[in-house]
């Protein structure tokens, strides 16, 4: 007879505190939690018999259950994480791992379905509505549980993922872990999965980016952020935002953990109309090289780099951080690229306007409609009745839908690849990208750099500063991108992170890049416990 829930997590209770003493790792030859390691270091442990997947599993939950409660980082914890961790490590003992993934300990964000778990999008009104576990996982966590990876449950994020703050009405207000007084954002909307990874509760995290939802976070809290090209991870069973921005990625406290995660969860699947269909090759993402940045010539862009708007100290940790890509072998140098963060929505226009197209709209109301309705159909037996009992508190946030479910039930089977606005959206994307890319091609340029974001984690008191980002840039362009941690400020939090961008499909490459100013730079710190 199966666990209650109750007596599932009395047991994973229990198992936490039983690896302490080893958890010293067999006697004190070293003090290393392997919690705070890499993947790699990790999967070599396991491999020498210096811990096991399920003595650092519960470590993991014991993590969950004192600074993710403290930290406000936890939506839901999963029961089945620590029996998933025995059976990993039965695999290591036959030799038969599925991968570099296996016995890892991961989160999904919030509004992810894991299958035995309530999916809240951390949203008040959405887990009184809908308190039942689901049945099925969403097509990411289903490949991460194909390659081996351990879910730990589910991180807390901003309401259906629709803020950068870290604001939840379901769990509170996400903490940042760097900052004593607890008045800093820790970014967001993928709040809780940078928080998880930052804190060592878990080595990687599934989050969400449509405006900077990954990225916003991994600079706040000090992580490694992803942003992947647009489509590259297709969606299924995770609750909609923008389809035609919305990208899904990892976060991890290193380049090559990052990898890792996405090398399991990306390639087509027909399941989400809007992803790509090329064939995806994730193997290279297991062994990024140190000296990938060796004569590659980058560029800064200027219009990316906000001077007058930065503190001194946010202007030291960028130009620092250009002393590291140079002093790794890079050329970096100014570029004004045809297409910056200051012509990017005019250009699109414009685009759209030469074609005789319609105008396009990266947030038109019925791809939304039609994926709330795809979501559900794959998780109720009647999904215009679930449609409907949740629909004001999700249009609360997505308010571009109609009014009344009443006048928004038309839209939500008409195909979200067919709209028209979205469709020249993404024509209008197609056009602009060529030309962002003949002139990096024409400069010789292999990759941009510039800063995730110009500042530094605010106070929620006071809100987003009035500084334009390059954010929606990437979203709007459908470019890989790669966050980085470039140093901490004299206030003990992270100052700065470093964006590496490059053309859609070229995720290995930025991600090889970002590696080796990782390398180069060991700017990571975690937060004090």
């Amino acid at each position: 007879m199966s666990p209650t829930r109750r007596e599932a997590l009395a047991q994973i209770a229990a198992l936490a505190a039983l690896p302490l003493a080893r958890l010293k790792w067999n006697g004190a030859a070293t003090a290393v939690d392997p919690l705070d390691g890499t993947i790699a270091d990790y999967q070599a442990g396991r491999r020498r018999g210096d811990w096991t997947a399920a003595e650092v599993t519960a470590r993991a939950l014991e993590r969950c259950n004192s600074d993710g409660v403290k930290w406000r980082a936890i939506d839901a914890l999963a029961a089945t994480a620590i029996s998933e961790a025995r059976a990993a490590d039965q695999r290591l003992r036959a030799n038969r791992m599925r991968g570099p993934l296996d016995g890892v300990p991961v989160f999904a964000k919030a509004i992810y379905d894991v299958a035995a778990l309530p999916t809240t999008g951390s949203n008040a009104d959405w887990a009184r509505l809908f308190p039942d576990p689901v049945s099925r996982d969403s097509l990411e966590v289903s490949r991460l549980r194909a390659a081996g990876a351990i879910i730990l449950g589910k991180t807390a994020a901003d309401d259906f993922a629709y803020h950068g703050t870290g604001t939840s009405s379901h769990t509170g207000q996400v903490v940042n872990p760097h900052d004593p007084t607890g008045t800093r954002t820790p970014g967001g909307s993928s709040a809780g999965s940078a928080v998880s990874v930052a804190g060592g509760m878990a080595f990687a995290a599934l989050g969400t980016d449509d405006g900077g939802s990954n990225r916003i976070p991994a600079q706040f809290t000090g992580v490694v952020g992803m942003k992947p090209t647009f489509g590259l991870v297709p969606r299924s069973g995770v609750i909609p935002t923008w389809p035609y921005l919305d990208t899904h990625g990892p976060l991890a406290r290193h380049v090559a953990d990052a990898a890792l995660l996405l090398a399991a969860i990306a390639g087509p699947n027909a399941v989400d109309p809007l992803a790509r269909t090329d064939v995806w090759n994730g193997a290279p993402l297991a062994a990024l090289r140190d000296d990938a940045l060796a004569n590659t010539r980058l560029s800064i862009v200027d219009a990316h780099v906000p001077r007058a708007q930065m503190t001194a100290e946010a202007l030291a940790m960028w130009d620092r951080a250009v002393g590291d890509l140079r002093a790794a072998g890079a050329t970096a140098d100014s570029f004004a690229p045809a297409v910056t963060l200051a012509n990017y929505r005019d250009a699109f226009a414009a685009a759209a306007r030469s074609r005789g197209d319609v105008a396009p709209d990266s947030r038109s109301p019925a791809p939304t409609a039609n994926a709330l309705f795809q979501y559900f159909a794959h998780r109720a037996d009647n999904p215009r009745d679930a449609i409907r009992r949740g629909y004001a508190a999700y249009r609360a946030y997505y308010d571009v839908l109609p009014a009344t479910f009443e006048d928004c039930e038309r839209l939500l089977t008409q195909p979200m690849e067919h709209d028209a606005a979205g469709q020249s959206f993404a024509r209008s994307r197609a056009d602009v990208v060529a030309a962002l890319a003949k002139s990096m091609r024409a400069a010789g340029v292999a990759a941009m750099v510039y800063p995730t974001l110009p500042f530094n984690a605010f106070r929620l008191a006071d809100g987003w500063p009035n500084i334009s980002t390059a954010l929606g840039y990437g979203n709007w362009l459908g470019l890989p991108e790669v966050s980085v941690p470039a140093g901490m400020g004299a206030d003990g939090m992270p100052a700065l992170n470093v964006s590496f961008v490059g053309l859609p499909g070229e995720d290995a490459h930025v991600l090889a890049l970002a590696h080796a100013y990782e390398r180069q730079s060991r700017r990571f710190v975690p937060p004090p416990r």
